[in-house]
């Protein structure tokens, strides 16, 4: 009896050893296709918590030794092994956690100033995360989320009706009536997919903050193609515009933020013209270059960039240059843009970071101000986990930016 058991812990553990090896390779290892890509954008997210994991599992094969359950032998040394790459691998973002956080805040006082909070109101700090990182946040997720976003008060409402499709946006507003600083969200998909309702956690959190947050849609292709979507980003602003004091918006106050495809039309719609100043913008691993995406399609490549891009723009490079170069964020840039927080994953291969690095540089060349932030261990969509180490460092310099831009 005393041996089958032995048997049966050792299968227990050498199963439990392959499913958080499994799970710790998504770490480091893109997603190939797009099935997979909740794998390797979650993983990196919750590692604290595949480190313990595979801590746990350590323990119990040192047990299990001790125990003589098993001699040492070839599949014992294996088992070593696989434990040891595991560990490591679940260990990797912490590691490296230290070193990026100290890289970002370098990167913020260098464009914003050392002093760059001074003179914000104290009520508006003490909200704001204390730390980059919380790691307990990460399974009971951000500390007192629920309690802080108690009373926000959500209306849903149609701005547009073009071509017979109607458009809504999501109003979230303090709990308190009262006039606030706004932030317009635009949610991602590729441009094909998505609605106001994304990110509501996040619209929320900024919300208890003291903003009022827009989150506002657009048509998707590929029913349509660019520049539609721009078009109707623009009359989203305007309806902003015109209904600021009836939901409790400073206009002089605005600021906006897009994830992915959101982002290519949040800076669109911020660097050319909009229809009342916008205060600052936050580009969460948006696409910068669609003719240089086109040409050079990351590896692994999990959402077939070519065919997203056709789908949006219609045709290809050579057909449609023009659209390419209208749709593409960097031919925007220009002197006495608003100041840009550009957020990216390092292991992200659908926006690659590189191009993120490249737009900050073409910004800054000009003199307008921007804050380029890669996360090394970041995929695509990092954010997804709201939670996750990833979306913890990125709200941390996401508020202050905030607070910076449009309480000073």
């Amino acid at each position: 009896m005393k041996k089958v058991l032995s048997i049966a812990g050792i299968w227990l553990v050498g199963l439990l050893l392959l499913v958080g090896l499994f799970l710790s390779i998504w770490i480091v290892v893109p997603a190939p296709i797009f099935a997979l890509l909740p794998l390797s954008v979650g993983a990196p997210e919750i590692s604290p918590a595949l480190l313990l994991f595979n801590m746990s599992i350590a323990i119990c094969v040192g047990t299990l030794f001790w125990l003589r359950a098993f001699k040492p032998q070839r599949s014992f040394v294996f088992i070593l092994c696989s434990l040891g790459l595991a560990v490591g691998l679940s260990a990797w973002p912490l590691l490296q956690f230290s070193a990026t956080q100290q890289q970002a805040q370098a990167a913020i006082e260098t464009s914003l100033g050392q002093n760059y909070l001074k003179d914000l109101p104290p009520a508006l700090i003490a909200k704001m995360r204390s730390q980059p990182l919380v790691i307990c946040d990460i399974w009971q997720g951000i500390s007192n989320l629920q309690q802080e976003t108690l009373g926000i008060r959500k209306v849903s409402i149609p701005f547009a009706n073009p071509d017979g499709v109607e458009l809504s946006m999501n109003i979230y507003r303090p709990a308190q009536v009262g006039k606030y600083p706004a932030l317009v969200s635009i949610y991602g998909g590729a441009w094909q997919r998505g609605s106001p309702d994304n990110d509501e956690t996040f619209s929320r959190y900024i919300a208890a903050q003291g903003y009022v947050v827009w989150a506002i849609d657009y048509r998707h292709a590929p029913a349509y193609h660019f520049p539609v979507q721009i078009q109707d980003v623009r009359s989203a602003l305007r309806f902003i515009q015109q209904h600021a004091t009836e939901y409790e918006t400073n206009l002089d106050r605005v600021a906006i933020i897009g994830r992915s495809a959101g982002s290519q039309l949040a800076m669109l719609a911020a660097y050319q013209d909009p229809p009342f100043p916008i205060r600052a913008v936050i580009d969460y691993y948006g696409p910068v270059n669609l003719t240089a995406g086109y040409a050079n399609v990351p590896t692994p490549d999990p959402i077939e960039s070519r065919v997203t891009l056709r789908a949006f723009l219609g045709g290809t490079p050579q057909t449609v240059p023009e659209l390419y170069r209208q749709a593409s964020p960097i031919n925007a840039v220009k002197p006495d843009l608003p100041p840009s927080l550009l957020i990216y994953g390092g292991k992200d291969r659908i926006v690659e970071a590189k191009y993120g690095k490249y737009l900050a540089q073409q910004l800054r060349s000009p003199g307008n101000r921007a804050v380029f932030i890669e996360i090394p261990w970041a995929d695509h969509a990092f954010d997804a986990v709201f939670s996750g180490m990833s979306s913890q460092l990125a709200l941390y310099y996401t508020e202050r930016f905030l607070a910076w831009a449009l309480y000073k």
